[in-house]
């Protein structure tokens, strides 16, 4: 058993003061106050100081970083991406495809479902990692109007076997999907995506009202990096936008770098969805933690400069970091850390629907990040396992 102290905890729902968290075995067993408990006799102790713990940060969507893309990379390559990811506080991700020909989707599904049940094996080199619990599909179900950087050319109406051999070459393991609501056939794949639990998300999608209403009475719950590759707001004919902004059954996230969104639409956006239903993503490319130039998504190429990352004139992912995003929330919307956080911790947990994540408390895997109290990450924790900051 580890003791671990600091000055404050946020799990995140409540603050505690003076925290004193118990791990044994790669579980939390207490999370509580030292005022109201002891340390445990003969128990190591680590002590972080001024700093504030908190769950681990868990990023839904995300192509890649550290010169790598998730859909080509190797073991090694996936390696070094979750190296880049455990440094900026992140020990959950979901890597992300982009569309591609079949034949690259489906190889690089299979190579994700071995990097996810591999990584389920806890090893030593785990605990300077991230670990990949999920994939994210984004693609190829998704409108030719809003397809963003996808290529046309692979883009699929949605149908149920196409959902099917995507899901045999995961092995079950795609936990999100992105689809456009007005496709032909997409409510009937969102419904049997939602009975095995894919949380069906919203994005991509030149919808109407209508369309995207019915989406949610099918099954969908969640909205992918909204207002980007989405019909804009109109007052008369709100679309999509209505939807997702409304709909208190909907999560819905955003890219918080201040380049995909204006950080007006930003506080704009965190009003309407409210701490309960704002989800922080990073959309991060394998350009991230990279110098500026041309890098890899999924099959075509980005150009980086300035922390733009394009790609035929088109926004094409970004080179955000998580810790980054809950630091811009801070500033742009006024949120304290403690709010700010839970969009980036406990809310994209319950979306991929993991509730052993993105928490402090006892029976929750102790997954989590010691920050400064504006924000930075000094230190990540992968099950209760301290390494070298």
């Amino acid at each position: 058993m580890i003791a671990f102290t600091a000055n404050y905890l946020f799990t995140p729902l409540e603050r505690v003061q003076q925290p004193l968290l118990l791990v044994e075995d790669h579980v939390i067993v207490e999370a509580g106050s030292r005022v109201a408990s002891e340390v445990p006799h003969g128990v190591r102790v680590v002590n972080f100081g001024d700093a504030v713990l908190a769950p681990g940060f868990v990023d839904i969507h995300i192509h890649g970083g550290a010169g790598h893309d998730v859909m080509e990379a190797d073991a090694d390559g996936l390696s070094a991406v979750e190296q880049l990811l455990f440094k900026h506080g992140v020990t959950s991700y979901f890597p992300t495809t982009v569309t591609a020909p079949l034949d690259k989707t489906w190889s690089a599904l299979d190579r994700l479902a071995n990097a996810i049940e591999s990584a389920s094996r806890c090893d030593e080199s785990r605990k300077v990692r991230a670990r990949p619990l999920g994939i994210h599909l984004e693609g190829p179900f998704i409108s030719h109007a809003r397809r963003g950087v996808h290529p046309p050319q692979n883009l699929l109406l949605p149908t149920l076997p196409a959902f099917d051999r995507f899901w045999q070459a995961a092995r079950g393991h795609i936990r999100v999907m992105t689809i456009a609501p007005e496709l032909e056939g997409a409510g009937e794949v969102i419904a049997e995506a939602a009975r095995r639990e894919v949380c069906v998300s919203l994005g991509h999608s030149n919808s109407d009202l209508n369309s995207a209403r019915a989406a949610v009475a099918a099954g969908a719950r969640h909205a992918t990096h909204t207002f980007n590759a989405m019909r804009p707001l109109d007052h008369r004919d709100p679309g999509i936008l209505a939807e997702v902004l409304t709909d208190s059954r909907l999560s819905a996230d955003i890219i918080a770098d201040g380049i995909h969104l204006d950080p007006t639409i930003v506080e704009l956006f965190l009003k309407a969805k409210g701490v309960d239903g704002a989800v922080l993503i990073t959309d991060a490319i394998s350009a991230t933690g990279m110098p500026d130039g041309r890098y890899r998504l999924g099959t075509f190429e980005v150009e980086v400069r300035n922390g733009r990352c394009l790609a035929d004139g088109k926004l094409a992912g970004s080179v955000l970091t998580m810790d980054r995003a809950v630091r811009n929330v801070m500033h742009f919307a006024h949120w304290d850390l403690q709010q700010a956080i839970r969009l980036a911790t406990l809310n994209p947990a319950r979306v991929a629907g993991f509730t052993d994540r993105g928490k402090l408390e006892a029976g929750a895997v102790a997954d989590f990040v010691v920050l400064s109290p504006s924000g930075e990450v000094r230190n990540t924790v992968i099950g209760g396992e301290v390494s070298e900051p």
